[in-house]
């Protein structure tokens, strides 16, 4: 295969998250004869079974690389409604197959990937989603236009562009209320042609558009994001959101203003238009006070699936101990656990989630919970109690190597770790068992249907100091 030229092949496995490995069949010639030869090409978003036309783009080291074109010919699994924005999106790589082959297809990836780490453990299989459709609880959507110069839009960046922006009001893993708040204020904003803010120029005022939704309250928490550059009248927008016609209940609508030369979602200042800046959700019978930007699954159905499943495979060893729950976030895990713990000390880098969580402890009763505020790299060092266990939920990069040095030498018995991106799993498991911790127990749980994305509970047990 040469690079610049298209070929057409056959997807024949798949490397997390979304990897396809393509079967080309090339023909190549010499003076005397020609013969036909099997060559292997890497094409991302190109899922096994389809038959797909890709472009070269790489080729080194005897590896080529592609982009891919379009799909030729679907996979056999492959008969359910596809997602309207395919291919131009890019989040849902697996909207179109069945749910269970959805599950097939990433557990055979992660099993594949963290195979040579796993041959003692007992493998839990795969725990799907309880909904596999508008299960997302929350949606950053961002103001820009489809096309240069084109009219306003509202929603997500398509695929491989720092500029466009794919409205996206029939995206069927959002909330339904999600749908009707990000058309209406899409219209509304339109209709007064109000500019959006270029990433590039600085200027234009509409930024993004924050929803937060609880799976179990049905409260909503809606925030406007916008520059400074033009003082806004928001009444009629308020008013406009509290007229619709939702499931859930609106418990606050905020305006958030951002003058950040990056594109990213933060807060110079915050006004409450309505109601208040939070909004309460419930899991495995703990409630939850979750602001505009504090850490929260994605997913609150399958979160407790997954938390359950932690606690499950905590729930055999030695309770009664000192818990760490590392990479806490708004310390939702830690209140499971504390119940069961004499004390859990949670340590999260962002401190408006560590603020959330002693709130939230707070809130559920529980006496025996510590938030600290820090990295953890740094904070392991302050902290004087030793843990019996230890918690680590990090983030999709993994454990910072010092860090999870510093984890190891506590010699703590039992760890558990829980993984939303296998590639850095498997990164920390070569330390891990390299110093002595064997996995004993793992599974998955699919936080994110019809996406190649999945987390992984692993239990390791110490065998040698």
């Amino acid at each position: 295969m040469k690079k610049g030229q298209t070929y057409c092949g056959r997807v024949v496995e798949m490397d997390f998250p979304n990897k396809g490995i393509v079967e080309v069949e090339t023909t190549v010639a010499d003076e005397s004869k020609s013969q036909t030869v099997t060559e292997t090409a890497v094409v991302k978003n190109a899922v096994k079974g389809q038959t797909v036309r890709f472009v070269v783009n790489k080729k080194r080291g005897g590896k080529v690389e592609g982009r891919l074109l379009t799909v030729e010919q679907k996979a056999e699994h492959e008969n359910g409604k596809a997602c309207v924005y395919g291919g131009v999106c890019g989040g849902c790589l697996y909207q179109g197959f069945a749910y269970e082959e959805q599950l097939a297809l990433k557990e055979e990836q992660v099993l594949k990937l963290l195979g040579k780490y796993m041959k003692e453990a007992v493998y839990d299989g795969i725990k799907g989603s309880p909904k596999e459709l508008e299960y997302r609880n929350k949606m950053e959507f961002t103001f820009g236009d489809e096309y240069k110069d084109g009219p306003l839009s509202l929603g997500l960046h398509k695929r491989g562009s720092f500029y466009d922006i794919l409205s996206v009001e029939d995206c069927r893993i959002n909330d339904g209320d999600f749908r009707m708040i990000l058309s209406f204020t899409k219209d509304y904003f339109t209709k007064i042609k109000t500019p959006y803010f270029h990433r590039m120029q600085h200027t234009g005022v509409l930024r993004h558009l924050l929803v937060r939704k609880a799976a179990k309250t049905g409260e909503i928490l809606i925030a406007l994001v916008t520059s400074t550059e033009q003082t806004l009248e928001l009444e009629a927008w308020k008013e406009g959101l509290r007229a619709l016609k939702l499931q859930g209940t609106i418990a606050g609508i905020l305006h958030i203003l951002n003058d950040s030369l990056a594109d990213v979602v933060q807060c110079d200042r915050q006004d409450i238009l309505y109601g208040q800046d939070y909004f309460m959700e419930e899991l495995l019978g703990l409630r939850f006070r979750v602001s505009a930007f504090s850490f929260f699954q994605t997913n609150s159905l399958g979160a407790e699936v997954l938390y359950e499943t932690v606690r499950g495979y905590l729930k055999k060893e030695e309770q009664g101990g000192v818990v760490f729950d590392l990479y806490s976030g708004t310390g939702t895990i830690a209140q499971l656990l504390a119940p069961a713990a004499r004390k859990v000390i949670g340590v999260e880098i962002v401190a408006d989630a560590v603020a959330a969580a002693r709130e939230n402890a707070a809130l559920n009763g529980l006496q025996n919970c510590e938030f600290i505020a820090g990295d953890v790299l740094k904070v392991l060092d302050e902290i004087e109690e030793k843990p019996d266990y230890i918690i680590l939920d990090p983030p999709r990069d993994g454990v910072h190597p010092k860090a999870l040095r510093k984890i190891i030498n506590y010699d703590v018995q039992h760890l558990v770790y829980i993984s939303c991106k296998p590639t850095s799993l498997a990164r920390d498991l070569e330390m891990l068992t390299g110093c002595g911790y064997i996995p004993q127990r793992y599974c998955m749980v699919d936080m994110f249907p019809q996406t190649g994305h999945v987390e992984t509970v692993t239990c390791l047990h110490r065998v040698n100091s």
